[in-house]
């Protein structure tokens, strides 16, 4: 009797098992989708105060310049962190650089420290692998490009004039960017308290304020980029091999819009030479009847693919950080492809191609990638990674880019638009520009150039908004970066 008993007993017991053993398997299930699946979505909450423990528990890899000035360090958090937090990120050069460190806070990254996080949190896999070879616990450290000298003097060339602009400065056999200045700037160190409130109220005014100072005006904006877009229209032009630098344009003193009743003047409404004066002249003094003309004649798929040599359209390019594209328009009709060849309609560049442009003709037609870290090396010295020149573009042929620089170079001569840009001693290739905006607003000052002309070691890019004329306003500043470089 005691056997069907105990099988009756038992019934209960292998359901309870039974049970159990489900419940057992789906914690096991769960814990491995949360585990496997769901983890980055738990890192990522906002609640979850261990991602962030773990940002500032290490010491952070420094960020200097070319001449071992520290521009990104790091500091002893402090009490006020009630012991949470170990390290603090410490910006000595302020507003200086802030368009290229950005900041590194407590709600997140911008700029280079977001760019290149994995290096200098070292949490790329070969500094971690290296940590636990040698047993360090340190980031990587950035060295970059920048030269000390040309910044200051892209930055303070920019907050004289008291408009919000840009400027950039490359060496154009290498593409390292030796300045990326944007005004007005701000304090990168606001960023890095771990007061909850001061931050908040830090992010707030910074955020609000019209004039953008968290904007990095250099890459993350584009501008009509006015005549010196006339470089591309040259180019697309000597290429064609129906323009010569002493051959003969026309050029009208007003130029009937293709199907329209709009008449084109020159700049102030003056005229071309003598109507028909050779290219070299019209570009020298900045034309723009026999460029328009010039526009219409090659079309705007021409002077699309000439452009797009140059990198416009290209939404890709990092530096590392995201470049906005600089914009060629497409679908356009005849008035509105002469406008594009003039650098206005929808022409857009940021400061950064600008640069890139002259770059290009000033390193016989090859336009090397764009680049801000020179290398990646650990605390020992060991470098783990070191960016090598690499071509980004064949823009143009090197003869065309010769012949190019040459009219670029008469700029700069008595007579040319660019006599500010203009150095004892030092022959400067350039071109001015000055952008049209919006009805009722002032245009945009705008320059592009190179020195010395006959051996590049600098190529420049400036915007001011609303600085007005290019050769006045813009071209002053980057003769300061091109000395700067050239000492």
């Amino acid at each position: 009797m005691a056997a069907p008993r105990a099988r009756r007993i038992n019934v209960p017991l292998r359901h309870v098992a039974a049970g159990c053993g489900m419940l057992l398997f789906a914690l096991l299930g769960n814990v491995t989708y949360i585990q496997a699946f769901d983890a980055g979505r738990l890192k990522e909450n906002p609640h979850n105060q261990r991602p962030l423990i773990a940002r500032f528990d290490r010491p952070r890899g420094e960020i200097l310049l070319r001449d071992g000035t520290v521009v990104a360090t790091v500091a002893p958090a402090g009490r006020e962190t009630g012991g949470r937090f170990r390290h603090r990120r410490v910006y000595p050069e302020g507003p200086l650089y802030a368009p290229v460190t950005g900041h590194l806070s407590r709600y997140g990254a911008t700029g280079l420290e977001r760019a290149e996080d994995a290096a200098l949190a070292g949490t790329d896999p070969r500094i971690r692998v290296r940590s636990v070879m040698n047993g360090a616990a340190a980031g990587a450290a950035l060295e970059l490009t920048v030269e000390a000298r040309a910044q200051r003097a892209a930055y303070e060339g920019l907050r004289a004039t008291g408009r919000p602009g840009a400027a950039v400065a490359i060496d154009p056999a290498t593409g390292a960017i030796l300045a990326m200045a944007s005004f007005p700037s701000y304090d990168p160190n606001l960023y890095t308290t771990f007061d909850v409130g001061a931050l908040d109220r830090a992010d707030a005014r910074l955020q609000a304020d019209p004039a953008g100072p968290l904007l990095n005006r250099a890459i993350q904006r584009n501008y009509p980029p006015g005549s010196t877009f006339k470089i591309i229209t040259g180019a697309a032009a000597l290429a064609s091999g129906d323009y010569k630098p002493a051959g003969s344009v026309s050029a009208p003193a007003a130029f009937l819009l293709p199907g329209t009743s709009i008449h084109l003047r020159n700049a102030r409404g003056s005229s071309c030479g003598n109507g028909d004066p050779p290219l070299v002249y019209a570009f020298k003094a900045s034309c723009n009847t026999p460029f328009a003309k010039i526009g219409v004649e090659l079309g705007q798929d021409t002077l699309r693919e000439q452009a797009e040599a140059f990198g416009f359209n290209d939404g890709g390019l990092a530096v590392p950080m995201p470049v906005a594209e600089s914009v060629y328009p497409e679908g356009m009709d005849a008035a509105q492809t002469a406008m594009s060849a003039l650098g206005q309609f929808d022409d857009r560049a940021t400061p950064l191609m600008l640069a890139m442009i002259s770059a290009a003709v000033a390193n016989d037609g090859s336009l090397m990638r764009p680049h801000l870290v020179r290398e990646v090396r650990l605390g020992d010295g060991t470098v783990i990674d070191e960016t090598e020149p690499a071509e980004y573009r064949r823009a143009l042929d090197a003869g065309d880019a010769v012949r190019l620089a040459a009219m670029m170079a008469a700029v700069t001569r008595p007579g040319g638009t660019g006599t500010a840009a203009a150095i004892r001693g030092v022959a400067v290739a350039a071109k001015t520009g000055t952008a049209e905006t919006a009805p009722g607003e002032r245009d945009h000052a705008v320059f592009t150039g190179f020195a010395p002309a006959g051996s590049p070691r600098v190529a420049v890019g400036v915007v001011v908004e609303g600085g007005g004329s290019g050769g006045r306003v813009a071209a002053p500043i980057a003769k300061a970066i091109m000395r700067a470089v050239l000492r």
